[in-house]
This record gives C-alpha cells, structure tokens and sequence, in this order.
C-alpha cells in the first residue's frame, strides 16, 4: 500500500500484527474518551497562516538537554517493541540516530539496553517505572548508566495500571489469552515468521534478571501489576536524582502543580502527558493540559510533551501551546509494525517534511519562532 501519513503506517500495521499486538498499542483506557481528545483537541489547534516573510531558510532542529538533534522530537518509550518488527527496539534506535533525534528504551521492552546501545550509533534515553524493589531500580540505572544512556524518563503516571477494555477482549490478557494469541499469530503468516520465530527470544529483556526464565509475554501483565509502586511520594524521588548524574525527565505531568513539584525536586524537564490516554479516561488531552504547565514551569526547566501527535504539523501545535519537544509513541510504533527500521525512518522524514511546510506558511524560520504568537 502507499505509506503518505501516520494513518497509512496504521493501516499497514493493523494489517500486518496479530490482533493482540495491535489492539495494545492502538487501545486506551475504558470508554477511551482521552485517547480520542489527545488527537481531536490537537487537531483543533487554529494556527495563523502568513504570508511573504522570507521563510526560504527554515530550519527545524534544536537543543534538549545539552544535545543539538535535527528535529524537535524524540521517539517515547513504549513497550513490547520487539513484538511489533524483529528486535524491534534496535530497529527503531538505529532509525533515530539515523535521523539524529533520540530514541527513549522503556522498561519493558524486549531488547535490553545494553543490547540497544551496542546496535545505536548515538546515545539513547533510558524510562524507568516506579518499581516496589528499590534495588533493582537502582541496578536498572546503573545499567543504562553504564550502558551511555544521557538521560532517565522517570514515568509517575503509572502506580497502578489503567483499565484496558481492549487487551481483555483481543487476547494480550483474559482467559485462555495464551491460545488465543497463538491462534492469531497463525493468522498472521509473515508476523509470525519474521517476528514470532526470527525475532526470539521474546523476553522483558530488561527485567530478565529478576524474573529469570519465566520473562515472557505471559508474565507480562501479571508483572505489570504486581511490581508498580502505588506509596511513592515526591520525596522517593529524591533517591533517584541522587543516583543518576544526566538529566531527569519526569513523564506523566499534567497538573501545574505537579510540574512546580518536578521543578522543586531538582528534575530537568516534564512530559505533559496522559500516557496515551491509556491509565485514567476523562483526563485533560495533552494540548488543554500543556499551556498551564508551559506557563507555570517552562523557565525552570524543559517542557516537553506527547499524546495525539500523528504529523509534523501536530508537532508545530504542541510547540506553539508551549512545548519545547515532542514525543513519538503510536506514530512511531505503527510505522516499525508496518516497516522496521524503515518505517520509522520514512515516519521521521514525514515529520520533517510537514514540519517545514508548516513553519514555512506560518512565517517561522527556526524552532525559536513556533510559540503562541502563530496561534489563531
């Protein structure tokens, strides 16, 4: 099929995983009311189109953290990666340092960060959950310390997990889910083979250690529930900034005063973020929740945000609300199911594309110029 948007690449995708694979990362919590906001509030985003300001020499990239990158964007984590393309991770790392935006490795992904980093040609982020075993997190960030991991994605919007009608229904959990993704799996020949055989082993790469031999998709959600930590405060974060020396990035914000609790904690940037609308539905979308919190902390520290963005011009709307990055999860998740390493670069070079029309038509150069004067 023709790939001209992120909604091709979820066509291709739905086409081509299992249904359980493809309900996971295209799902949301309960009636998925958020989900669809993330997307409908962004795409109501009214910029001011305008005209002969010399835009002949647009340029996009930018500085987070220290580090310049050719684009505004990260690729977020988002787990089970490795089931959506064969060493799925690895693909998709390799694609952003290709395009030279970073890749961000979430806690339960299939390939493990040591052996994303050997295969990345540029240094990746790290996410890490809110684990009960305070010492395994702490191995977790040594690891990706050691590893050349430049900065730590603490997620906080997770102490317990959302409820996914989805997931029950397609098989990733529920009764006789085992069977049921198998007989899927059979449906879905090239999957199957690419993926299901050639891409083994299929574990939680990260959390092996601490599961050992049974670190499979079956523990997956069982692990999920019984290893989030739901008596974390702010003050358990103190720990962790003073373990990891790189930036902390605290995902999951979407309250001004817990973005000013980030800042006092001594924590680098936020990600305004509802997790995809995946934990708690009827939440504030990404784009009502950012302008407040941009408002409320963006000079102390680096606003970022995902949730609803399936174009670069969805990227000059957050950008223009108050972000100063954007993060890529289903966009980027659809083109590695539909294209490997491929898909995820020919997604960026899409984002790239539509981001210079978009700065182009509205009279902005550089990435300094995408604020809220080109609102409407």
């Amino acid at each position: 099929m023709i790939i001209s948007s992120t909604t091709d690449f979820r066509e291709a995708a739905r086409r081509r995983l299992p249904r359980f694979l493809f309900d996971y990362v295209d799902g949301g919590a309960n009636a998925e009311t958020t989900l669809a906001h993330n997307v409908t509030d962004l795409a109501d985003v009214s910029l001011r189109q305008r005209v002969l300001r010399d835009v002949s020499a647009v340029d996009p990239s930018t500085h987070l953290f220290g580090a310049r990158q050719s684009l505004p964007v990260a690729l977020a984590p988002v787990g089970l990666m490795g089931l959506y393309a064969r060493r799925g991770e690895v693909q998709a790392a390799r694609a952003a340092a290709g395009k030279g935006v970073p890749f961000c490795l979430s806690t339960v992904s299939v390939c493990d960060v040591d052996e994303v980093a050997r295969a990345s040609s540029a240094p990746i982020w790290f996410q890490l959950y809110v684990l009960r075993d305070r010492g395994f997190m702490r191995d977790l960030l040594a690891r990706a310390s050691a590893a050349g991991a430049t900065a730590l994605v603490f997620t906080v919007d997770m102490p317990v997990p959302g409820s996914r009608y989805r997931d029950a229904h397609s098989g990733m959990s529920g009764p006789h889910a085992a069977v049921r993704r198998l007989l899927q799996a059979a449906g879905k020949p090239g999957w199957a083979w690419d993926v299901g055989v050639r891409g083994r082993p299929h574990s939680l790469g990260n959390v092996a250690p601490v599961l050992g031999r049974g670190s499979g998709l079956e523990d997956f959600m069982g692990w999920l529930g019984a290893n989030f930590d739901p008596s974390i405060t702010w003050k358990d974060l103190d720990w962790i900034r003073e373990v990891w020396k790189g930036p902390l990035i605290i995902k999951g914000v979407l309250d001004p005063e817990d973005a000013r609790a980030a800042a006092d904690i001594g924590a680098d940037g936020v990600v305004v973020s509802n997790h995809g609308g995946r934990q708690l539905d009827g939440v504030l979308s990404s784009a009502r929740a950012l302008p407040a919190i941009a408002e409320a902390v963006g000079d102390r520290l680096t606003v970022l945000a995902d949730g609803g963005v399936r174009s670069g011009l969805d990227v000059v709307r957050m950008l223009a609300l108050g972000a100063r990055g954007v993060l890529l999860g289903r966009a980027y998740a659809y083109a590695l199911a539909a294209g490997g390493e491929a898909g995820v670069t020919r997604l960026l070079d899409l984002i790239d594309k539509e981001m210079r029309v978009a700065m182009a038509l509205t009279g902005a150069r550089t990435i300094a110029d995408l604020d809220r004067s080109i609102l409407a």
